[in-house]
C-alpha cells in the first residue's frame, strides 16, 4: 500500500502535536514521527531557540530543512510520516516547498486549555515564552493560517478524539 502524504502537525504550545503525532502514528503498520523540537536539539553547543534573535531564526529554519530532509527519506522507504512542528509563515513556506503534497494541519486550542494541558507534561518553556508563542501563533492564523490545508480546533477534544479527528482529515473525509 503506498504511504500517504506526509503529515504535517503545527500549532501553539500544548495544543497536542506531539500526542497526536504519536497516537496516529501507533495505529498503523508503519509509520514515523519526527518531532521538530528534537531535531533541533540535535545542536548541543551554540543551541538557539527560535526567538533568540537571527541565530534562533537561522537554528529554526535549519530545523525545518532537516525535519523535511528526514521526512523525504523515511517516506520515500515506504513509511507513513507526521511531522510536528511550531511554524511561522516562513517555515510554512519551507514544508510546501521541500515536502510537495504535504497536508498542512494546524491545531488550535484556547489558551487556558493549553495552560491545562502543559500542566499536565514537564515544563520546557518559560511562561513569558508560552504566551509569546500563543500570542504568534494567534496572529498568524488571522494572517492567513499559515497557509493550512485544515485548520482544527482541539479544544473540546480528549487525546483520543484529537488523533480521530486529524485521521479523518488525513485520510480526506
Amino acid at each position: 500500500m503506498p504511504c500517504r502524504r506526509v503529515l504535517v502537525l503545527t500549532g501553539p504550545p500544548a495544543v497536542g502535536k506531539s500526542t497526536t503525532a504519536r497516537a496516529l502514528a501507533a495505529g498503523r503498520e508503519r509509520c514515523a514521527v519526527i518531532d521538530v523540537d528534537d531535531v533541533r536539539q540535535l545542536v548541543v553547543s551554540g543551541g538557539a531557540a527560535p526567538w533568540d534573535g537571527e541565530e534562533g531564526v537561522r537554528q529554526q529554519r535549519l530545523g525545518a530543512v532537516n525535519a523535511c530532509a528526514l521526512a523525504r527519506n523515511v517516506s520515500a522507504a515506504g513509511i507513513d510520516v507526521v511531522v510536528a512542528d511550531v511554524l511561522t509563515l516562513e517555515t510554512a513556506g519551507l514544508y510546501r516547498e521541500l515536502l510537495p503534497g504535504c497536508l498542512l494541519v494546524h491545531l488550535t486550542v484556547p489558551v487556558a486549555e493549553a495552560w491545562r494541558r502543559a500542566g499536565t507534561r514537564p515544563v520546557w518553556l518559560t511562561d513569558a515564552e508560552f504566551v509569546a508563542l500563543h500570542e504568534a501563533d494567534a496572529s498568524l492564523v488571522r494572517a492567513d493560517g499559515l497557509a493550512a490545508d485544515h485548520v482544527l480546533d482541539t479544544g473540546d477534544l480528549d487525546a483520543d478524539g484529537q488523533a480521530a479527528a486529524v485521521e479523518g482529515v488525513w485520510r480526506g473525509r
